[in-house]
């Protein structure tokens, strides 16, 4: 791979993370319920709250995407360092999937006259989709790159 796609990639994931740190910090502003809200009140409720601590699955799996471009423009792509990346990267799919799934938990405090639960199901299929997309491709790359480096460190040994 080009040094510039790797680059270019990486700066795409720096993007994202600004992008949804971003939104996660703009979005408590915009909702009708924190029209007169103090910013204690706004950013320290229950919902707010858990957000900020199921975001954290997304932020260490780009992060270690970010690692993942690192060794690929350094030519390590076949490297155990690699493989430990992608498979912290499928871990994390996998916890946001939880932690997405737990978020239903809040569903029954919201106000039953509320059109808004059918939208919060779709929004959270989604994310549920997307992460399960995420899990499987990392799972598929690291179980390629495993048997790579452990081909790569056969040969190395009978020479």
């Amino acid at each position: 791979m080009k040094r510039s796609s790797t680059i270019f990639l990486q700066v795409v994931i720096v993007l994202i993370g600004i992008g949804a740190l971003a939104f996660m910090l703009w979005e408590p502003h915009v909702e009708g319920v924190n029209a007169h809200a103090t910013p204690f009140q706004m950013y320290f409720n229950s919902f707010v709250v858990y957000a900020f601590i199921a975001s954290t699955p997304f932020f260490a799996a780009l992060y270690h995407a970010f690692k993942v471009l690192g060794y690929v423009r350094q030519n390590q792509t076949f490297s155990q360092a690699t493989v430990n990346s992608l498979r912290i990267i499928k871990y994390c799919a996998l916890a946001h999937i939880g932690f997405v799934a737990v978020s239903v938990v809040f569903m029954p405090f919201s106000d039953p006259d509320d059109d808004d639960g059918p939208q919060g199901v779709v929004m959270r299929v989604v994310v549920i989709f997307g992460s399960i997309v995420v899990a499987t491709a990392a799972a598929m790359f690291q179980r390629v790159l495993q048997n790579a480096v452990d081909i790569k460190s056969e040969n190395d040994l009978t020479v």
